[in-house]
């Protein structure tokens, strides 16, 4: 879900009518993908944001000033040390391809005005920026040597080489003419055909010109009449213009998104959403495909994964070594009878002797080590009946310490699905480190700042906190919570705690309230998923207890299953 390089020029000079000759005032880096620009022009401010993300590479404005990491990492301080200062010269795009330039006038060390060149290629998994000064690379986001491509490498003091161009035409600047002789010479597909001829187009493009056309995809040039590349031509007529005039759009089903164009796409059904401007676009795009990760969300979930498994495979070793502990009593049998029998055999002769068991008459096979006397074989399976004998009390401890770590790992795995900031983050990081999960020192220059829990208020004017993880959900509830607010929490299911600022709650915000706690939990998705409520006087936290734990009295249950009505709810009720 990106735009391609024909959606791209429209966007281009969008950027380039706002922000040329604008001064770049602060440079930000949010993760590994995201950067900010600030850029001042008479009388306003802009956020530019350019995006890395796999899966929503981009260049756009932002509304809304982003979190920043609390240590700038090394390129983003080499933009800082070149570009902070600076005039936007230019923002331009190389041809119809995903790569934009923006040029930028520095004063250099020496006085003397330099324009360095900030490149974003915005080509899915392979995205990267790059600044360069007089064609050689400064420095870049990502560094590619001879290990990761034999084709293009990107490293500082490199000579800039454009990715290897393919030969396409520029709808914009050839002639249609030129373009549909490509289309005939093709003996393919006609959105394939169309796809080699024409430069920047993607999918949405050549599907929405094809549609325009009034013809099938999946039809061979060869099957074209003259008619039908009459009506090919007036096609790509109609979507050069419409791009001259863009209407940015966006084609979602469900929340989920589709496709997102500069012109306006009538071939894909689903709901259309047009916006004023590209950066819009996109800006809403980014939300909705969730390509903002926090810095150490995807680490922290890895290892939280790592730890979740390692308990799972303690439990079925700890469940394997009860099983053999319970069967103890074989082994002092055994003793017995061996040493019932033991004039009977001699030393060191058989690995396996059947005698008639004293207790029940029946065979009875016993394996013998053959290294030991008679004796000794005795003794070891008196040894062995002891040990499991002890060990059956500890591994009941042990199997009940590993249930309630998974219970617990699952409640941080569930937070870390709510992680949207770089405090939510930081109290995760706090919470492993104190758990002993993650072997790190807490940063002097971490964030001072707590993070906030979501904040819902219900048509009636009642105040709804969800916990995000479980510093949160204790802070709601044994701090912010008054002791006759009601809280609220999936029944045996891991989920965030859920608090109704109020005492006397009405069935419908009860109701409510009871939804967002499956939404907010691992039932998240299912049906008739149980609730437990009670005033909050009756919830404890026992003593040493893990952060989130809780026990409680008095409750009730409800069952709800989260109407189609929530989503909507939570997109326009969150504070």
């Amino acid at each position: 879900m990106n735009l391609d390089g024909f959606s791209m020029r429209p966007l281009t000079l969008e950027l380039a009518k706002l922000l040329v000759g604008g001064r770049i005032d602060k440079i930000t880096q949010q993760n590994k993908a995201n950067l900010t620009i600030t850029i001042r022009q008479p009388g306003r401010t802009f956020l530019l944001r350019l995006s890395t993300a796999p899966q929503n590479p981009s260049v756009h404005l932002l509304t809304k000033a982003p979190e920043n990491l609390p240590e700038p990492p090394t390129f983003c301080m080499v933009l800082r040390k070149n570009l902070e200062g600076g005039r936007v010269a230019a923002i331009r795009q190389h041809e119809l391809d995903r790569i934009i330039f923006i040029d930028v006038d520095a004063i250099g060390a020496d006085g003397r005005i330099q324009t360095f060149k900030l490149a974003a290629e915005l080509i899915g998994k392979y995205s990267n920026l790059i600044l360069i000064c007089d064609g050689v690379i400064v420095d870049a986001l990502k560094k590619i040597g001879t290990n990761s491509s034999r084709v293009r490498t990107v490293l500082p003091n490199q000579s800039y080489q454009l990715p290897p161009a393919q030969g396409k035409l520029d709808i914009f600047a050839a002639d249609v003419e030129e373009i549909l002789a490509r289309v005939k010479a093709e003996e393919l597909r006609l959105d394939r055909a169309i796809m080699n001829a024409c430069q920047g187009f993607g999918p949405q493009s050549v599907k929405e010109t094809i549609y325009l056309a009034g013809l099938p995809n999946d039809i061979k040039t060869s099957a074209l009449d003259a008619k039908d590349f009459d009506s090919l031509r007036d096609a790509l007529i109609d979507i050069r213009d419409a791009a001259k005039v863009p209407t940015p759009c966006m084609i979602t089903n469900a929340g989920k998104v589709l496709a997102i164009s500069a012109v306006k796409l009538n071939y894909l059904r689903g709901d259309l959403r047009t916006f004023e401007t590209l950066s819009e676009l996109l800006e809403i795009a980014d939300d909705l495909a969730g390509s903002y990760v926090p810095p150490d969300k995807e680490r922290f979930t890895k290892l939280v994964g790592n730890e979740l498994r390692r308990a799972t495979n303690k439990i079925s070793v700890l469940t394997e070594e009860l099983a053999a502990a319970e069967n103890a009593d074989d082994w002092r049998v055994r003793a017995d009878n061996l040493s019932t029998y033991r004039y009977q055999f001699k030393d060191h002769a058989n690995d396996l002797i059947t005698v008639d068991n004293i207790y029940d008459g029946q065979k009875l096979s016993i394996n013998l080590d053959r290294r030991l006397t008679i004796a000794a074989n005795v003794q070891a399976f008196y040894k062995k009946y002891d040990k499991l004998k002890r060990s059956t009390k500890f591994i009941i401890e042990q199997i009940d310490l590993c249930r309630k770590e998974i219970v617990y790992l699952e409640s941080v795995a569930h937070s870390l699905t709510a992680c949207t900031t770089l405090a939510d983050i930081d109290e995760i990081r706090t919470e492993l480190i104190a758990g002993g999960y993650l072997k790190e020192a807490r940063k002097k220059s971490a964030l001072s700042k707590k993070s906030e829990p979501f904040k819902f208020t219900a048509p009636d004017g009642t105040e709804i906190f969800i916990g995000k993880n479980n510093a949160q959900n204790d802070r709601l509830t044994f701090k912010l919570a008054a002791p006759d607010d009601l809280w609220l929490h999936t029944k045996d299911i891991t989920g965030s705690h859920v608090i109704i600022r109020s005492s006397n709650v009405s069935d419908e915000t009860l109701q409510l309230a009871a939804e967002l706690a499956a939404h907010f939990s691992k039932a998240r998705g299912s049906s008739k998923v149980p609730v437990d409520y009670v005033a909050c006087k009756f919830v404890k936290k026992p003593s040493g207890a893990k952060p989130g734990f809780v026990v409680f009295t008095n409750q009730k249950t409800i069952y709800v299953t989260p109407r189609e009505a929530l989503e909507n709810f939570l997109a326009s009720a969150q504070d």
